[in-house]
């Protein structure tokens, strides 16, 4: 057993929770299927790994463009609250954790067990029609250590094997039938791109791409509006972008004032004058979503080529399913940022509703939720419903994201620990998950596995004859 801890730590730290890395394998393992020449194999592990890092890198940036201003709205008003994001709930399933005994490494085996039963959903999928195999590393891990607290602090019987394996087993299930729910909406956007996402948000993506063409008129998109005057600034990607995000958080910096930025923000040294870091701000929004986009190209590109060889024999028909930073390369640039202005203003609402009704738990946003879950479904709200169902889509997904994240924590009492998910999906369907096991207990996990695999079987239902077209 510590033999296999041992072989295991070693793929997880080195593979496993190294994305690019990741995605650099499946790549030589597609193009060595497809028996190209060896120099086609390394310049395809080349190009795949270093376009995520470039991901990685436009990501890391954004986040640390506006974590100094979450610090300091922390800070000035004194609050002690929960920051809804995954790399803070991350830190709080850790804490809690360890406030029980136990450590993180139960969900790195939870982690294991659950990609192990992704892989093999996908391998019968004709039986249950799960075409799709999650890949996006860092989201795994997060989503491992959460679940795991949830399932070791309502069930405290299940603190040992069987907890792990039944955390692997409800994870491994929401990661495929969650991915799986997204490939026709990917495609459409993306025009058969021929990946999924693996992210966070999946369920919100499927509503977008269901509902959005009820709530509004696609062409009438947000690309479709004439604008005259100075308005058609706002055609332009990079003015655009940095325009709204100079109001929007021009108006934050302001009240927060000069001096405790100095202090939480390093890039904002006293030589540099208050309106140049205010412009800095909001323009390193445009530059590092350039940079995101061109990481995104270049990885999905390979990626994509690279699992014919993988869907056509290994794991004959499946698709990956990789971050949703994949799709901003796709559909209309604008949508992505006012996704997440709209998204905000849902988040503004909520928050302003548990202040006004004196709820116990303040909730303090968070950048991934904030920007990857409203930007991502702007996207696909735009695409079938235009600029109306990306206004309407991405405020309800706003206010989703405070109030439902704001249940949950209740639910698996992490208010302690100072952190959340946050994102759409976990602030949805992981509370209904919670309370089956809380009230069922076992059962309720198994309620919860049986009724996210009843779904697959239920888009095939409706789409037999083209399911498995793009993927075969």
């Amino acid at each position: 057993m510590e033999i296999l801890n041992t072989v295991w730590e070693v793929i997880f730290n080195n593979v496993i929770s190294r994305p690019a890395i990741f995605i650099g394998l499946i790549v030589v393992v597609g193009y060595v299927l497809l028996k190209k020449k060896w120099y086609e194999v390394v310049a395809g592990f080349v190009k795949a790994a270093v376009g995520y890092m470039i991901l990685q890198v436009g990501a890391k940036n954004l986040l640390g463009t506006v974590d100094p201003l979450i610090q300091a709205v922390k800070q000035k008003w004194g609050v002690s609250a929960v920051v809804i994001d995954p790399n803070f709930g991350l830190s709080a399933a850790t804490a809690a954790l360890e406030s029980i005994g136990e450590s993180l490494s139960m969900a790195m085996i939870s982690l294991l067990v659950a990609f192990i039963w992704n892989i093999l959903l996908v391998l019968f999928r004709r039986q249950t029609k799960v075409r799709t195999l999650f890949t996006t590393g860092h989201i795994m891990v997060k989503q491992a250590a959460v679940a795991t607290w949830i399932i070791f602090f309502l069930v405290p019987s299940l603190r040992g094997i069987w907890g792990i394996i039944l955390t692997g087993l409800l994870c491994g299930t929401y990661w495929a039938v969650g991915s799986n729910m997204t490939v026709e909406a990917t495609n459409d956007l993306t025009d058969n791109a021929g990946f999924a996402i693996g992210h966070q948000q999946m369920f919100g993506v499927w509503f977008a791409d269901k509902f959005g063409g009820k709530l509004g008129n696609k062409d009438k998109n947000v690309d479709s509006i004439e604008l005259s005057g100075p308005f058609k600034l706002l055609d332009d990607y990079t003015v655009s972008t940095t325009l709204i995000m100079g109001i929007f958080f021009g108006v934050i910096i302001l009240i927060i004032g000069a001096p405790m930025l100095r202090e939480l923000d390093s890039a904002f040294a006293s030589s540099i004058s208050f309106p140049l870091y205010i412009f800095e701000k909001a323009a390193s929004f445009a530059v590092n979503l350039t940079i995101l986009k061109t990481g995104v190209r270049m990885f999905v590109n390979e990626l994509v080529v690279s699992f014919d060889g993988i869907s056509s024999s290994v794991l004959k028909g499946s698709v990956p399913a990789v971050d949703c930073a994949a799709t901003f390369g796709f559909g209309s640039s604008n949508a992505i940022t006012l996704g997440f202005i709209f998204g905000a203003i849902g988040q503004v609402i909520a928050i302003a509703l548990l202040v006004i009704t004196r709820n116990p738990i303040l909730i303090i946003p968070g950048f991934v939720p904030l920007f990857y879950d409203n930007a991502t479904i702007g996207l696909f709200a735009n695409n079938k419903g235009g600029l109306r169902a990306l206004i309407i889509l991405c405020i309800g997904s706003g206010l989703l994201q405070v109030l439902g994240s704001a249940l949950a924590i209740g639910i698996f009492q992490l208010a302690p620990f100072g952190g959340y998910v946050g994102n759409l999906d976990w602030a949805t369907a992981w509370p209904v998950i919670g309370f089956f096991i809380k009230h069922l207990s076992v059962f309720g996990i198994g309620l919860a596995i049986v009724l996210m695999l009843i779904i697959p079987q239920l888009q095939y239902r409706k789409n037999k004859e083209s399911y498995f077209e793009l993927q075969d």
